[in-house]
């Protein structure tokens, strides 16, 4: 299992079909790595590394607390023992944190076998349990425990010490990998159950992409109140885009944004760049010139067909984020 690179799905590279090409005026809207530590507390996200012991919501309710903010959220609950990647949005940005839930997970966990078994028996089970598997929601759960299909992206054996199984796993969102592990223990027919669980990845959240600590949160916070100095706290807030930076992408013209922001469809005389991965009744982000997140829509056609359209609606409005009024509406003179 050596030298193998781990994929999700939010990996696959975006390529941009050229529908047609602008320039966006520097008068209106702004680029996200541009905005100010201001902004950033109403539209930005951390990647935080959630510690054992309390629950999410908790967590959740610390971030608020040391940013002196009214509003936080969290991408993804994890349990109270769950350690890992927990994406905070702030303030605005909370409502973008829905392009999350669909975005895939990576975990590395321990697992107990209730019985010892050889390495390659183990490494042939995991290899049956990669790709679509049934899954039924264990007890303790939020969801109806209803046999569901979910998907195994990819499952590695790192170390097997006696009963000890320490495993990476990446997976479709809703999988319970505790679940997981006792299927698993069933298939060697000699019982498991996870003894620890890390999500190292969130769509694209990663642990090497500023991954923080409440510790860090806090004191980067603490410079800013007390010395103006926002350097530290802005290197610790993303922009509100990387929620959305898994998801296919249609980038649009200055003079269609604010009639997006209105809850307008999107025509194809809008329309400047297509990701090519583009399908029917897939949910696509807006994305200004500027590269800002303007809304979610739903795609009416698939990439192909939408740069080939001359005319008509290509993709249903679905929500919209950007505030009115941020871009001038077409008809109006500068």
């Amino acid at each position: 299992m050596e030298n193998l690179e781990f994929k999700l799905p939010s990996d696959e590279p975006e390529q941009l079909l050229v529908k047609s090409q602008d320039t966006s005026d520097s008068n209106y809207g702004i680029e996200p790595e541009k905005r100010s530590i201001e902004l950033l507390l109403q539209y930005g996200v951390i990647n935080l590394d959630k510690p054992s012991g309390p629950t999410s919501h908790e967590v959740v309710s610390w971030v608020r607390k040391i940013l002196g903010i009214s509003n936080a959220g969290h991408g993804g609950t994890l349990d109270p023992k769950v350690t890992g990647i927990l994406p905070c949005a702030l303030g605005k940005a909370t409502r973008v944190l829905s392009a999350l839930l669909y975005a895939g997970k990576e975990y590395i966990g321990v697992m107990y076998l209730h019985s010892p078994e050889k390495r390659k028996k183990i490494e042939k089970i995991f290899e049956l349990f990669t790709g679509k598997i049934y899954q039924r929601p264990p007890l303790k759960s939020s969801v109806a425990r209803k046999l569901r299909v979910r998907e195994i992206y990819y499952s590695e054996v790192i170390e097997v010490n006696n009963n000890h199984i320490l495993f990476r796993i990446g997976c479709e969102a809703g999988t319970y990998v505790r679940k997981f592990c006792f299927d698993l223990g069933e298939a060697l027919c000699s019982g498991a159950h996870m003894l620890e669980l890390r999500r190292t990845r969130v769509g694209n959240f990663k642990e090497s992409d500023n991954l923080i600590t409440l510790q860090n949160l806090k004191d980067a916070f603490t410079i800013y109140q007390i010395e103006g100095n926002h350097y530290y706290l802005k290197k610790l807030i993303f922009p509100m885009e990387k929620m959305v930076s898994h998801l296919p992408k249609i980038y649009v013209r200055d003079t269609a944004v604010d009639a997006l922001c209105h809850g307008a469809d999107l025509a194809s005389a809008g329309i400047c760049y297509i990701d090519a991965r583009i399908k029917p009744n897939m949910l696509v982000a807006f994305m200004s010139l500027k590269k800002e997140l303007i809304g979610f829509g739903i795609a009416l056609k698939d990439a192909l067909q939408i740069y080939k359209a001359k005319s008509g609606i290509l993709v249903k409005t679905n929500k919209v984020f950007m505030e009115r009024g941020t871009y001038p509406r077409w008809n109006e003179k500068k």
